[in-house]
């Protein structure tokens, strides 16, 4: 799999970009300010419709623009076109010409991994981030995940307007806590089996970057230890006095322990860094694993933020990439990639909203 071309209207410092790419590893060299991690924020949107900055669409029009236009073709077993747009009034997607009502349709069109200096809040940030992480990762590999986990997110803000009224109607408010458990109940279990899955990879990538010989532990924790029907009634109180929906997976957590103390408030930061790049590894491989090729990989400037060991943790991953046919983009300031890769990179200059290959 991999991107072959790349559309932009209006979106970010792009007035327009057309670009074509094969496989392999591009790197995008620039200065700072220039539109390096634009492109790499198009490319995840167009993989996950989320920006991996945590921003909104809003934030992504040019300056002046009523809206944005992302597209993209992805090559595979076949070819697909995607086409998204953006504005504050309307908002499109299509796939191959068809308009997406689903978003189960669409997912998985294009895999990507992002590496970033946003990924510290997975170790560093609150409990929302590991579960998103999570959730990406199970809707990008368990058929049946995403729509699951939208019909648990529909039932919870409908069961939260209620709380929030007045006078809350119990029968339906019984209504949508049914249609709560059944989907919640199904989401912990997925949740429970696929962490003991994950957490050997994360270990494996962990010790072969860590510089101490520290140990690592991964711990699902949902906020619901029994019965989640039962939970929900226990709390029906604590409910009505803060207006909202208590426990729950919107509640859950991942558990990160480096040797047996949680890793935000007791590791170092190059510890939590190597624990933050451990998980993307794990997400990335994991991902190669059960489709056989690899997800694109996005690495946003973090090479020149690490010591050579950790640097050249990408180093298998990113020859995994190559020899399966894979795509890597990478933004850098400067040449600080590992020396290796230099006879494989495709070099591309960024100035001011401009891409162009690069010329010696």
């Amino acid at each position: 799999m991999h991107l072959s071309r790349l559309k932009l209207r209006d979106f970010r410092n792009y007035v327009r970009l057309d670009a074509e790419f094969g496989p392999g590893c591009h790197v995008l060299l620039g200065n700072n300010a220039q539109g390096k991690t634009n492109i790499l924020e198009a490319i995840y949107l167009l993989a996950t419709l989320r920006s991996f900055r945590g921003c909104g669409g809003a934030q992504m029009i040019r300056q002046g623009a009523k809206g944005y236009f992302v597209g993209g073709s992805v090559e595979g077993q076949g070819v697909s076109e995607i086409k998204a747009y953006w504005s504050p009034k309307e908002r499109k997607l299509s796939l191959n010409e068809r308009p997406i009502r689903k978003l189960a349709d669409y997912f998985g069109v294009l895999r990507a991994v992002v590496f970033c200096s946003e990924d510290l809040a997975l170790v560093k940030g609150p409990a929302q981030g590991r579960r998103r992480f999570l959730d990406l990762l199970l809707a990008q590999t368990i058929p049946g995940y995403l729509p699951l986990l939208m019909r648990y997110a529909e039932a919870l803000r409908s069961r939260n307007a209620l709380l929030k009224q007045p006078v809350v109607d119990l029968v339906e408010l019984d209504g949508f806590t049914q249609e709560l458990v059944l989907a919640g109940e199904s989401l912990i279990t997925a949740r429970q089996d696929f962490v003991p899955a994950l957490a050997p990879r994360v270990q494996s990538a962990f010790r072969r970057i860590a510089v101490e010989s520290d140990e690592l532990a991964l711990h699902y924790q949902p906020s619901v230890t029994g019965d989640f029907a039962v939970a929900l009634s226990q709390s029906r109180a604590r409910e009505r006095a803060l207006k909202t929906t208590v426990v729950g997976p919107h509640r859950d957590d991942l558990t990160l322990l480096v040797n047996d103390r949680a890793a935000a408030p007791y590791t170092s930061e190059g510890q939590k860094r190597t624990l933050a790049i451990a998980l993307k590894l794990a997400q990335a491989e994991h991902l190669a694993a059960v489709y056989g090729t690899p997800p694109l990989l996005l690495i946003d400037d973090v090479m020149g933020e690490l010591d050579t060991r950790r640097r050249s943790a990408f180093l298998p991953l990113l020859q995994q990439s190559f020899r399966a046919g894979g795509q890597v983009f990478m933004t850098c300031t400067e040449e600080n990639w590992p020396r290796q890769l230099s006879c494989e990179l495709l070099r591309w200059k960024v100035d001011k909203g401009h891409l162009a290959q690069w010329s010696e």
